[in-house]
């Protein structure tokens, strides 16, 4: 079995034109028992879609819901749109005699100020993954990934990253002062930032237990994507299950970096990189 059949189109976020039954079953649905929360690029898209292949795992109608980030303050029943029915999860775990779990992946969450917080609210029990990469190749992919949303018009990258503080400065205050606030800066322009990991994964693991955690390397999936797969489908629980493929989705191409901005960035991220190392007993090959 290579695609099982539960896979669903994605879902758009209801409006006026939803369905419905939708708001009719919206109470009856289930929430999420594993998030993926980070990083952006990286490797969050393959793993995701790897993932709700699993005959065990019913996906989100849509990978990056945004809920905990953008939408919060529309509610919980807003959120629970996303998910499947309990009538589904009782049929399979109580007919086919499966487990049943679901989730959904948005990498802005781990690097948003209030969502660690907002989620062990109301997930305190959820299984949380990570996806790490080296962050100077992160950062120069986000860059590019703006640039080709059209969010990133005239900055080179070398001028983005020298700007970056400017563009940052008081935006979490802000987030902070006025829970509704939702930063553009804060989402688009933090791209060397978000490769600051220690401090993020820290403020996470401040309001969850370690066993909730699983931290992996975008260059263990893209080297030996098995064995990945077999860890993650280990740590939420689930009986072996492998896709036919491993295809690698969410790739661009983009010219290479400059040498010279990026040994800048190797001195720049190194101090940062050896902390994290040292916390998490791991030494990653980056530069």
């Amino acid at each position: 079995m290579n695609q099982p059949p539960h896979l669903e189109p994605p879902y758009p976020r209801p409006n006026a034109h939803t369905p419905v039954y939708k708001w009719f079953t919206d109470p009856l649905r289930v929430l999420p028992d594993f998030l993926i929360i980070g990083v952006q690029k990286g490797g969050t898209t393959s793993l995701y879609n790897y993932l709700i292949q699993h005959p065990c795992i019913y996906p989100a109608y849509t990978k990056e819901v945004h809920f905990f980030d953008q939408h919060f303050d529309q509610g919980l029943t807003e959120y629970r749109s996303y998910f499947p029915t309990g009538f589904k999860k009782y049929y399979q775990t109580i007919f086919k005699k499966q487990k049943f779990i679901t989730g959904e992946a948005t990498p802005y969450y781990i690097f948003h100020p209030l969502v660690a917080q907002r989620v062990a609210k109301i997930l305190p029990n959820v299984k949380l993954i990570i996806l790490l990469r080296n962050p100077i190749d992160r950062a120069y992919s986000h860059y590019q990934h703006e640039v080709k949303l059209g969010f990133e018009k005239i900055l080179s990258f070398e001028d983005a990253i020298s700007q970056e503080d400017e563009r940052l400065a008081e935006e979490v205050d802000k987030m902070m002062q006025n829970t509704s606030y939702n930063s553009y800066n804060y989402q688009h322009y933090s791209y060397l930032s978000r490769g600051i990991y220690l401090s993020q994964i820290q403020k996470w693991q401040k309001v969850f237990k370690p066993e909730q955690f699983l931290i992996l390397s975008i260059d263990d999936l893209l080297i030996n994507p098995t064995l990945v797969y077999k860890k993650t489908l280990d740590f939420l629980g689930l009986p072996e299950w492998y896709p036919k493929t491993f295809e690698k989705y969410n790739r661009n191409q983009y010219s290479t970096l400059n040498p010279e901005t990026r040994q800048k960035l190797v001195n720049y991220f190194q101090p940062k990189n050896q902390q994290l190392y040292e916390y998490l007993g791991i030494q990653y090959d980056w530069d």
